[in-house]
């Protein structure tokens, strides 16, 4: 199978260059832009902002150039496989690919309590109640991240801001006020600050929708505004996948398959995890293309695998269950494939399609 993702120009390699320059070693090859950039203007801040959905091509045919997140756009990236938020975000947080730190997709087989879970919401998948059952094998999954090394192991302060995590934030305003009161402190600092309103919008209405430009135009206006303030700073502006706007395939009317199931489905809508009876994989190869062979190509386990498509490294032990006999990934369509516990969206994620798997590298220089 063709991999298009780049695993030395991806948002692992922009967290490895991170970890580089705070003197940590970095478990894989860096980006030699940042670490250039880094060594040559030695920042007493570096401040990373993901902003949740914003791929390059939909920045580019929503901003022009002359704004400032295009005109500061150094290049196009790679997100990781699968291009979704789990996967990507736990990459720039650990400067680890999805095969070593396990947090594959939005829902995952976890193998020592034989359930799917959502795995943000640690929740079993469809249900509404945390699982206790997995806090208790949570830390089978990569949990140590950029910001814990730096803050126990070097002289230097990190922090992270996510809506939802232990520096909590309640709007982009306030977002951004952090960032600027953090840089004023003195010592050199890395700062990773997460938003992920854009995403939510674009999954409800839609990438063509007038919000998400409006969401967009919002956020180069004021991360303008802030990189006017600072002092001593390398802003680096990225998202963790763009967006495509799909039809479902409901899977239940598609009796045949569903009875090859061993279990629900996983992973995400468009890369979507199958494990199979073991007498009816043949089958279900068949069936399968027969029906879903236009807009999914279909790899077994050891294609995976042999490709190298969740990146290099060492293999965590809930790998192999968590990707099944089977995935089946959206390469050109606008195809998503729904079971039971999945939520119905107008835009999706996680193929193989540019749209999806390129993401913007926006770089401001506030050192000179």
């Amino acid at each position: 199978m063709l991999v298009k993702n780049n695993y030395n120009d991806c948002l692992t390699n922009l967290a490895c260059s991170i970890q580089k320059y705070f003197g940590i070693k970095p478990k894989h090859n860096t980006m030699p832009y940042i670490d250039e950039l880094l060594q040559e203007k030695k920042p007493q801040n570096v401040i990373l902002m993901l902003f949740d959905g914003m791929g390059s091509r939909i920045l580019d045919r929503t901003l022009g150039k002359d704004t400032f997140f295009g005109k500061n756009k150094k290049k196009e990236i790679t997100s990781v496989f699968p291009a979704t938020t789990t996967a990507a975000t736990t990459s720039i947080r650990t400067g680890r690919n999805p095969i070593e730190h396990g947090w594959l997709g939005w829902n995952m087989y976890m193998a020592p309590i034989d359930k799917t879970i959502t795995l943000f919401r640690n929740k079993e998948k469809g249900k509404d109640e945390i699982s206790e059952e997995f806090l208790k094998v949570k830390d089978k999954l990569l949990q140590r991240t950029i910001v814990d090394e730096i803050n126990e192991n070097t002289p230097y302060c990190a922090m992270e801001l996510i809506p939802f995590g232990e520096n909590k934030y309640n709007d982009l305003d306030e977002m951004l006020e952090i960032i600027e009161k953090e840089c004023c402190q003195e010592g050199k600092r890395y700062i990773y600050a997460y938003d992920d309103e854009l995403d939510h919008t674009m999954h409800d209405f839609g990438i063509e929708d007038s919000k998400v430009k409006e969401l967009i135009e919002i956020r180069n206006n004021k991360v303008e505004q802030l990189c006017h303030k600072l002092k001593d700073s390398i802003v680096i502006i990225v998202a963790d996948h763009g967006h495509k706007e799909v039809e479902p395939i409901f899977l239940k009317d598609y009796p045949k398959i569903m009875e090859m199931l061993e279990r629900t489905t996983s992973i995400e809508q468009r890369a979507v995890s199958f494990k199979i009876k073991k007498e009816k994989k043949e089958q279900f190869v068949k069936e399968f293309n027969q029906n879903f062979g236009k807009d999914f190509s279909l790899y077994s386990q050891s294609e995976i695998i042999e490709a190298h498509l969740f990146g290099e490294g060492e293999e965590n032990e809930l790998f192999r269950e968590a990707i099944g006999d089977f995935m089946a990934i959206a390469e050109n369509s606008n195809k998503c494939i729904i079971t039971d516990g999945d939520k119905v969206v107008k835009s999706q994620h996680a193929g193989y399609t540019d749209d999806e798997i390129y993401v913007p590298l926006i770089v401001v220089d506030k050192c000179s």
